[in-house]
């Protein structure tokens, strides 16, 4: 059994595509936002109702619309949609546009993911990095590769361990292989653009232009990887403890 989320909405061709090759593995069970919650990070919704649809989607034997974050979707359906019955492995994409490097802190679509792992379930994230006419096919295809290798497996990745999957905007032939990274940085300048609306008002749009960082121009960044043709894969963990400060912060005698 296999639970699917994004944050690119419910009727997203990411996800139908996802879905529509995923179905060929087992049951499928889609539970993702109602329209587009993309940069939503791992937001919960707690002051308002999260409204939730069932709808009819080709390939899934069930398929939910929620009016929530990519995180509430999982959530609801870990503990509630799903009856009690624990998925598999949960995928959540396919994203349009990458998630890359420190982006991943910002993404709906690795965070729907990642909330696959709080509750204990191997979880992988996909992305296809383009935004023009899109075609998911390659990124649907590698998806089930590497699911069908993680369900042949039990211990494969570990019930903490999320994959992080960015697949270039490429044709087929033109993909150039496969790495295995770790995150690289994503820094961007001039981040809001500031403008005056008719009545004086000053207001902000976040835009920003992407800026290299020439200290991670090799193959081990998911960064290089993508930008060099290659699918990264990169394996998460949710431990986010710098190990290395423990001691020297108790040195510090900080009592009250």
């Amino acid at each position: 059994m296999i639970l699917v989320s994004n944050d690119d909405g419910v009727h997203s061709p990411g996800l139908k595509s996802l879905v529509s090759q995923l179905s060929r593995l087992g049951k499928v069970y889609v539970a993702a936002p109602s329209g587009e919650r993309s940069a939503a990070g791992h937001a919960l919704t707690m002051r308002m109702p999260i409204i939730v649809q069932e709808i009819e989607m080709q390939g899934a034997f069930k398929a939910w619309s929620i009016d929530g974050t990519p995180a509430d979707c999982v959530k609801l359906g870990l503990e509630v949609l799903l009856e009690g019955r624990n998925p598999d492995v949960v995928v959540s994409g396919i994203n349009c546009g990458p998630n890359l490097g420190t982006d991943v802190l910002y993404s709906g679509t690795v965070s729907a993911a990642m909330e696959g792992i709080i509750e204990g379930i191997p979880a992988i994230a996909v992305s296809l990095a383009s935004l023009n006419r899109p075609d998911f096919s390659v990124a649907s295809e590698f998806a089930t590769k590497l699911v069908t290798k993680l369900l042949q497996d039990d211990n494969a990745i570990g019930d903490k361990i999320l994959l992080n999957v960015n697949v270039p905007g490429l044709p087929r032939d033109k993909i150039k292989g496969v790495r295995i990274t770790r995150l690289g940085e994503r820094r961007y300048t001039n981040i809001f653009d500031r403008r005056v609306d008719p009545r004086g008002r000053t207001y902000f749009w976040m835009a920003g232009e992407l800026e290299e960082n020439p200290e991670q121009q090799d193959e081990t960044y998911d960064t290089w990887a993508v930008k060099n043709g290659y699918i990264s894969v990169t394996p998460m963990r949710l431990e986010f403890t710098a190990e290395n400060m423990i001691e020297l912060l108790k040195r510090w005698d900080l009592q009250p």
